[in-house]
């Protein structure tokens, strides 16, 4: 791996988190406001299934 898919990985990541806020910028407040009332535990979990799930997906692409 070089610096160059390191890069495009990251644009390729700004891109995809921009899609909900300019399509949809009030469900995207909504869902903010929602994941604000979330307990830390649950947010925490989501976030090790989150990355969890895209290291399988990145080992799996890369192999």
């Amino acid at each position: 791996m070089n610096w160059s898919d390191l890069l495009a990985a990251f644009a390729l990541y700004l891109v995809l988190e921009g899609i909900m806020p300019f399509v949809n910028p009030q469900g995207m407040k909504r869902f903010m406001l929602t994941m604000a009332q979330f307990a830390d535990q649950h947010l925490r979990l989501w976030g090790f299934i989150s990355m969890a799930a895209g290291l399988v997906l990145l080992y799996v692409v890369r192999s």
